[in-house]
């Protein structure tokens, strides 16, 4: 009788903790057509969980569809406040070995570093089958958002951009307005930004400063040349450097660009040029400074006739506080956007204008009230749903429902920004002291990756990685 009730403990015992292990086991593991998971939670990985990344891992936390199981990050100090909220997760410095010891336990991965890093650890996640989530820009680099693409349909996995505007009602109402033909055809866009609010135009400091115990800069630096660590570089100023940011564009381009991409089906540029901001060392002698983005910089994008419009759209970039003139619908006292970024579309019947993620949008003159029929579902919780919209589509799995920023859009919305920034680079860029790529319009072959016109610049649409860093991917 004693061995009978040990035996009836035990099994009940074994029991009980292989159904706790059971209702843990990442989604993905126990799936299979119409396999409903006894945990309808998505386990989550986070790399980069400071700042950007800690709200981000909140949101999904928020959905209540999703368990934070795993949490990653180079800088003790950045991650401390999400390591608390979430004391279960299992936390690294080091993605690499994240991945390389977790995968079986993750179904998602949400990356949220600086933009030299993010295409190499989201190509690293996908190739495990992962979902992703990537912040703005998706990469650094053109190819890499060319390769990011590629990979998400061959991973078939469900990939969402942290383009929060996407998912508002604004870009989706200034659709309809265009489809039922409110302001005509459009051939000129301009966006702007008063970004950036970081230092532009500087050398890099001569001063190197001690490296944070809590920060591990190798890891940090991860994909970048190997530089000495200066003083505010982290965690908000590496923007302003071209080693590892992507300046005004990668900023606030993928929330200003939306509006426009989404509207008009624009896809892949066919000539850039740009015009940028000058910096001078005395009265007489212009500075150059090539390390670092300019302090401001108006680039004009021509992209092809899209089954959307009855020509090619221009479209105007301008940041560092340069704004377009005035539209003449618009009142003297009447905000242009939301004071420093906004967008408008100027069309052969009239003009729309809105702010940032394309909130407040309003046909001009704004005493102009239109209605239209809703054509297009809105995002439960708007901006704020976009998270809740991705842990969502990755439960039910590739090809089942709908997000407001994969990489399909995200990826040529971000080689377009990024070929803006091509053309920044080419206006600064000096050779034998001279500035050839000034008052150049950049030539750009789509198939090719390259522009045909000035090859210096091609050397930007790949960059050389560090050794040990390099992302292993063909298109």
């Amino acid at each position: 009788m004693k061995e009978t009730n040990n035996s009836r403990r035990d099994f009940i015992k074994n029991a009980a903790l292989a159904a706790a292990g059971f209702m843990v086991v990442p989604r993905h593991v126990l799936g299979g057509k119409g396999f409903i998971a006894p945990s309808d939670k998505l386990m989550i990985a986070g790399i980069g969980v400071g700042g950007k990344g800690q709200s981000d891992i909140a949101s999904f936390y928020k959905s209540g569809k999703a368990e934070i199981a795993f949490l990653c990050d180079v800088d003790d100090r950045r991650a401390a406040n999400t390591v608390k909220a979430f004391p279960k997760a299992k936390y690294y410095k080091d993605y690499r070995q994240m991945l390389d010891k977790e995968h079986k336990h993750i179904d998602a991965v949400s990356i949220s570093t600086p933009d030299h890093n993010h295409a190499i650890q989201t190509l690293a996640a996908m190739q495990l089958g992962k979902h992703v989530y990537v912040q703005k820009p998706l990469t650094h680099d053109i190819w890499e958002a060319r390769a990011l693409t590629e990979a998400a349909k061959k991973y078939k996995v469900v990939t969402q951009m942290g383009n929060q505007g996407a998912s508002n009602d604004g870009p989706r109402e200034i659709k309809e307005w265009y489809e039922a033909g409110l302001i005509g055809d459009v051939h000129t866009v301009y966006c702007w930004t008063d970004r950036p609010v970081w230092p532009s135009g500087i050398p890099w400091p001569n001063q190197t400063a001690p490296i944070p115990k809590e920060l591990d800069w190798e890891l940090w630096l991860g994909t970048a040349p190997k530089k000495d660590y200066i003083e505010k570089l982290v965690p908000f100023n590496w923007r302003g450097w071209w080693d590892y940011g992507t300046g005004a564009l990668g900023d606030m381009g993928c929330h200003l660009l939306e509006v426009p991409f989404s509207t008009l089906g624009l896809k892949y540029i066919q000539d850039v040029q740009a015009t940028v901001g000058t910096v001078y060392a005395d009265e007489f002698k212009r500075a150059y400074y090539p390390e670092s983005c300019p302090p401001s910089s108006h680039v004009t994008m021509t992209f092809p006739k899209t089954p959307k419009t009855s020509g090619p759209v221009t479209l105007h970039w301008m940041d560092g506080g340069i704004q377009p003139t005035r539209p003449d619908e618009l009142g003297p006292n009447e905000i242009f956007g939301d004071g420093g970024n906004g967008i408008l579309l100027i069309g052969s019947k009239g003009k729309i204008l809105a702010d940032t993620y394309g909130e407040n949008a309003r046909l001009l003159p704004t005493t102009r009230k239109e209605q239209v029929a809703q054509k297009y579902a809105r995002v439960e919780g708007k901006a704020n749903g976009h998270y809740a919209q991705w842990v969502e589509a990755a439960i039910a799995g590739y090809g089942k429902m709908e997000v407001s920023a994969p990489f399909e859009i995200s990826g040529p919305l971000t080689e377009a920004l990024l070929m803006a920034n091509l053309a920044i680079r080419g206006a600064d860029l000096r050779i034998d002291n001279q500035y050839p790529g000034r008052n150049l319009k950049l030539l750009w072959d789509n198939n090719q990756m390259k522009v045909t016109n000035f090859d210096v610049v091609n050397q930007f649409v790949k960059r050389q990685y560090r050794k040990g860093w390099e992302m292993n991917y063909n298109i």
